[in-house]
């Protein structure tokens, strides 16, 4: 099994007739999935998504696969297929169109829907491409075909790409429902028929690769979910991904046969069930859906509300109503049903949000307490049921963290495909298909690129670095007057502090570690503000660790008097 090595080197030039794989962004977190494929010079993107931040990353907003191995090339891109519509694969395109604004954006109807509803709020107007299921579209040097796949999102597509150096498939997200609510199951006979013309490369979903078994069928919710709507004496307030049409579908259903009636809460659910509702992939019974204004004037009883922030982010909808900052005031009788995932990094977050809906006597079932939740992605019996199947050259896991993608290389092995012809991959590394097997051959610079308000990429990782300063040790900022000609004080310096406890005194040792730092400054010839600033910064610093166990931020100012 190939594994990543920190010691590899730029990617040589790419062997005539050769393919290239590059994730930029998926692969060792959950999130920012996109895969560039090289043949022939020119560049086939896969998915362009984004990643939530975590705690450790204050004030981003989200963040972005890194451009800058293609930003040169960007010509060269004949396509940009997305796979799906959910946030990890389609979110970063506005990002990558900004820069290109023409690339053609191929994808199914639901999640060119979903893209063209974002790209209208960053002011862009795509050029896309609608394809469907059994659909075969020649973009530049790849031949692609589009087969149906199962996911917790309709619509959803895997992409086999043939191309001179031989026929790669991407499952996309992926998992095998054998009784999915829209009867559109994973085409296994498509997959079979591919297998039988021979994958040379098959990159496939590794989010449950760790889970045994199969993954439940989503009807499977359908009775906590009537259970919830049937005894809930008042209100049922239900959180889930503004995407998650399948989930929506039930829990409209279950309201509907209880005689409740339901309200979309939040903007991106409201724009999204909409969108799906227009296209006929969400099917709400007439006179079920009323605006929130009607629904205030029914009895508590007959109410359901479907919000965002099942993943507990601070703006949404549900974590306001935790935190009483919501028009809708959570109280004694209240349902939340929580039908979603903890997503790695989110559980602090989303248990923060439980305690406080229930502090405020909110009943709250999610899929700690109840069978609310099923994955959209494939366990190990699915994966291996589809390396069976498919009976690939080369396998690269795609879609994880690195124990995900290290249990699905395992999967493969144990099926029987090569270890040596296992690829471990993390973002930026190198994957060359060349006289049909795998190997990695080097890297591209793939960092994570923030997104903070309007800016992309200002914040690094500097500076967030300074932003978890700021927050756990606080800001001293030193303000010394020097004589021009001696180089010693001019005055006793000024400390400015926020965030750090201080008195009076606290300063007072800090005094003569400056005036010995400008002496032996003052010896060596060092005049420069700049240089002195840098040298009071040091030594200030070592002073308050020294002095308090305390790393605060200095920020020195030099005046010359």
């Amino acid at each position: 099994m190939s594994h990543p090595h920190p010691e590899l080197k730029p990617a040589p030039k790419l062997p005539e007739g050769g393919l290239r794989v590059v994730a930029l962004g998926g692969l060792g977190e959950i999130g920012r999935n996109m895969t560039v494929f090289e043949y022939g010079g020119k560049l086939l993107i896969v998915d362009c998504g984004v990643l939530f931040p975590e705690e450790h990353q204050p004030g981003v907003d989200v963040i972005l696969p890194d451009f800058t191995s293609i930003r040169d090339r960007l010509d060269d891109v004949v396509a940009v297929v997305l796979t799906h519509g959910h946030e990890d694969h389609i979110g970063g395109v506005p990002y990558l169109l900004r820069e290109r604004a023409d690339i053609p954006v191929v994808g199914s109807k639901l999640t060119l829907a979903f893209l063209e509803a974002k790209l209208k709020e960053h002011g862009i107007k795509p050029r896309t491409a609608r394809v469907r299921e059994g659909d075969r579209r020649g973009f530049g040097p790849f031949d692609c075909e589009f087969v149906a796949v199962n996911h917790s999102i309709p619509d959803s597509l895997a992409v086999a790409i043939r191309t001179g150096a031989g026929l790669v498939l991407h499952t996309g997200d992926f998992k095998m429902d054998q009784f999915p609510l829209d009867g559109r199951i994973t085409d296994l006979r498509a997959f079979a028929r591919l297998g039988e013309e021979g994958v040379d490369l098959f990159l496939t979903d590794s989010t449950n690769a760790e889970v045994p078994g199969f993954t439940t069928a989503e009807a499977d919710l359908n009775p906590a979910i009537e259970q919830v709507m049937r005894t809930a004496p008042r209100r049922v307030i239900v959180s889930s991904f503004a995407s998650h049409v399948h989930r929506i579908q039930q829990v409209l259903d279950a309201a509907h046969a209880y005689g409740r009636k339901v309200a979309f809460v939040g903007r991106s659910m409201v724009r999204n069930m909409g969108i799906a509702r227009e296209l006929g992939y969400l099917k709400v019974p007439s006179g079920l859906v009323v605006r929130m204004k009607e629904l205030e004037k029914l009895p508590d009883h007959k109410v359901t509300l479907v919000c965002t922030g099942s993943q507990g982010e601070p703006m949404a909808a549900l974590s306001r109503m935790a935190n009483r900052d919501h028009m809708i005031r959570i109280g004694k009788g209240d349902t939340v049903l929580m039908a979603s995932s903890l997503i790695p990094g989110n559980e602090t977050a989303i248990y923060r949000v439980i305690n406080g809906l229930t502090r405020w006597g909110a009943n709250v079932v999610h899929k700690g307490n109840a069978k609310v939740h099923v994955s959209g992605h494939a366990s190990a019996g699915e994966l291996v049921y589809c390396y069976n199947i498919v009976k690939p050259r080369n396998v690269m896991p795609v879609h994880g963290e690195f124990k995900h993608l290290r249990a699905n290389a395992d999967l493969a092995i144990r099926t029987g495909v090569d270890p040596d012809r296992v690829v471990v991959a993390e973002d930026g590394v190198v994957v060359d298909l060349v006289d049909g097997r795998a190997s990695i051959t080097g890297k591209v610079p793939a960092g994570n690129v923030y997104v903070d308000g309007m800016e992309v990429g200002g914040a690094t990782e500097a500076s967030l670095k300074d932003r978890l300063t700021l927050a756990s040790e606080g800001v001293v900022t030193v303000v010394a007057i020097v004589d021009a000609d001696t180089g010693a004080l001019a005055e006793p310096p000024d400390f400015l502090a926020r965030g750090f406890v201080h008195d009076e005194d606290t300063f007072a040792s800090a005094v003569p570690v400056i005036e010995k730092t400008l002496a032996s400054a003052a010896e060596e010839g060092v005049g420069d503000a700049q240089q002195l600033e840098q040298l009071i910064a040091r030594s200030v610093a070592s002073w308050a660790f020294r002095t308090y166990r305390r790393k605060p931020l200095i920020i020195p100012v030099v005046i010359d008097a």
